[in-house]
Order: C-alpha cells, then structure tokens, then sequence
C-alpha cells in the first residue's frame, strides 16, 4: 500500500494526525507543517531528540527585543515573575489545546511591547490580536502582573514590581519560546515545554503551590 500523502512511496508508520499510514519522508517533510501532529506521536518525539536546537542569531534580531538586557542577578531576583508568567501561559495552553507555539509567541510580543511603551512612555498602549487565542494569552499574562502586584501590597506593604521588570521577564520568555520552538506552523514545542513544568493534578495542589510561590517570602 502507497503512502496516504504523497501516494507513491511505500507507508512504513502510522500517523497519529490523519489516522493513515504514511512514509517516512512525507512524514519528516510535513511534520508540524500540515500535519497536526499530537504530541505523544513517537516519531515527533523522535524528531525533536534529534533537532538541532534554533539559534536565535538566525532569528530576525527586532522580535528578540535587542534594547532590552536580562543579567542573571536580575533573573534570580524575579525567579517568582517568571514562574507566574509561564504558569499563566500554561493555563491557556491547557484550556485550549488548539493553541501553537506561535500563537504564544505573537501574545507574549504584544504584552511585552506594551510594557515597553508603559516603561519608555508611561502610555498604556495596546493593540489587540484578531486571534481570540492569543487574545485570551495576553488577558491571562496581564491578569497575573495585576495579581502579582495585589499578592506584593498585600504581604509587603507596597508594590516594588516595576513596569521594565515586567518587560525584561516577557522578553526573556520571548526569547526562550523563539529558542524552543522549531519555527513550524503548527510547531507546539514551547507549549509541551510549559505543560511539563505545570502538569495536570486533579486535586488542584499545583495551582495553589504556585499562587503561594509568586511572592518571595
């Protein structure tokens, strides 16, 4: 039997994404491109074991946010920022599974470069995505800087949390989700990444460790 995709070279794997047998170079070819790949699907798994890694000098250097510098005395001392950003990306990316790497990524750049106008301006300017996904991802990562802030008053006193921390915490995880991902359409490696840090616990105790980690004590 000929390969579901091209139809002329022999199927040698089943396909997980179109429920078909296909051969191997369709499958490399159209991995995360048109096929929709799940992902336990063990040759993505395969695949991903064996990718070279981006580097983010090939990137267009305007999406990584160049004006902004991230030290590691600063990552240290927002360690806590940039769990509960990635945990807020995590609860999107697990309520709506139709989400890609790319759509994390356009939310997290909206949401960074209005706290960039916020720090160089003091304007709040923001200009929403026609992607109701992504729409929903930066609602959750403003949702959480508001929490943040409101958890610090309240256990602190005051809100130390600047408008620049919050832009040099978004752009670092820019960064790492240009990093992570392998740039295909349909590409969901940064959002696999995340899901493994924040995993599924039906007695909620995650959520509740998390909240109670946002703040240093």
């Amino acid at each position: 039997m000929s390969c579901a995709i091209c139809e002329k070279r022999k199927q040698k794997r089943f396909c997980p994404a179109l429920h078909a047998r296909i051969c191997p170079q369709c499958c490399g070819e159209q991995r995360e491109v048109r096929l929709d790949c799940p992902s336990d699907c063990v040759y993505l798994r395969q695949a991903r074991l064996h990718e070279k890694p981006r580097g983010l000098q090939d990137l267009d250097p305007s999406a990584l946010f160049p004006q902004v510098e991230i030290g590691e005395q600063f990552l240290h001392q927002h360690e806590h920022l940039l769990l509960g950003l990635s945990f807020a990306l995590a609860q999107r990316a697990k309520a709506d599974r139709n989400l890609k790497d790319s759509d994390l990524i356009a939310a997290l750049t909206s949401t960074a470069k209005t706290f960039e106008t916020l720090t160089n301006s003091g304007l709040h300017y923001e200009t929403p995505s026609p992607h109701l996904g992504q729409q929903a991802i930066a609602a959750n990562l403003q949702k959480m800087v508001l929490e943040y802030r409101e958890a610090e008053q309240k256990h602190t006193g005051q809100t130390r949390l600047r408008d620049s921390d919050v832009l040099r915490a978004l752009v670092f995880l820019v960064r790492m989700a240009h990093a992570r991902t392998s740039g295909r359409p349909k590409a969901r490696a940064f959002v696999d990444f995340l899901l493994a840090q924040f995993p599924e616990n039906p007695a909620g105790v995650a959520g509740e460790e998390v909240a109670n980690r946002l703040i240093v004590p």
